[in-house]
């Protein structure tokens, strides 16, 4: 079946997904982290031949990076909506790779996006992507979570370091009342893209490394590896508690499904 062309934006704006291909971790520590938020910065910006600013590749309102995801609400400029997203992952894969000396493809070749054609929506996106590590359970409070952009709504990162237009926003709506809404769990029956679908009922990505990291300190699935049978048998068992599938378990930690089939039946590794 051919791909269905992407819906146009009156405005400009999307909210866009970029998404682990296969579902894998794309931020496998804080340093990456940081090259990703450094990547948006680098890329937004267009240089003359001299390597002066010259103009802007795109605009940024929001992001949200979430270990194999990540959220972006986007406005094209000298870019469209697919340049922009191009520069992006070209540069940030780069990194990875040579990081973790790998090769291939990192994010799944399509991303998500949608038009955001109106203010009310767009409002409900600066909720919707910065209430996302609340809703996966890693932080209790919007501001407490590190790689989204919403310190820079609330003024606690220095402003050197501002690479959304927050004033757009601020213009329109006063930080409080802001902050209040952003900090008002959306409705139930709110949909806005996600990888699975708003009937997801099995622990995301996110609150599964939560758990492992809970319970063991270990960030990445070859740390997770070489831990000690009994305490990845307690942390599996944990996790089918939690309603997790085998092959999302396979998927994160890197341990066949028959061993975890195997934990869940009989308790033993």
């Amino acid at each position: 079946m051919p791909r269905q062309p992407r819906k146009p934006s009156s405005t400009g704006i999307f909210h866009v997904m970029m998404r682990g291909i296969n579902h894998q971790e794309i931020f496998c520590d804080a340093e990456d982290y940081y090259q990703f938020i450094n990547t948006l910065d680098r890329m937004r910006i267009q240089y003359d031949d001299d390597g002066l600013p010259s103009g802007t590749n795109f605009t940024l309102y929001a992001y949200c990076l979430m270990g194999n995801h990540c959220h972006l609400l986007i406005r094209e400029r000298e870019d469209n909506l697919a340049m922009a997203v191009k520069r992006i992952s070209s540069s940030y894969v780069y990194y990875f790779n040579h990081k973790y000396f790998r090769d291939g493809h990192l994010f799944k070749e399509r991303f998500k996006s949608e038009p955001v054609n109106d203010m009310a929506y767009f409002t409900t996106l600066l909720r919707y992507i910065h209430q996302n590590p609340v809703k996966a359970g890693i932080v209790e409070h919007v501001k407490d979570y590190e790689y989204s952009s919403w310190s820079e709504y609330d003024g606690s990162v220095d402003s050197v370091f501002q690479i959304c237009n927050t004033q757009t926003v601020l213009n329109r709506i006063p930080f409080t009342e802001l902050e209040a809404w952003v900090n008002e769990p959306l409705p139930e029956d709110v949909y806005c893209l996600d990888i699975e679908g708003s009937s997801r009922r099995r622990p995301s990505d996110d609150q599964i490394w939560k758990l492992i990291i809970e319970k063991t300190g270990v960030t990445n699935n070859s740390a997770f590896q070489q831990l000690d049978n009994n305490t990845k048998q307690q942390v599996f068992l944990e996790l089918k508690d939690c309603g997790a599938s085998l092959r999302q378990l396979e998927r994160l930690t890197g341990i066949g499904k028959g061993v975890i089939h195997r934990i869940w039946n009989s308790g033993k590794l």
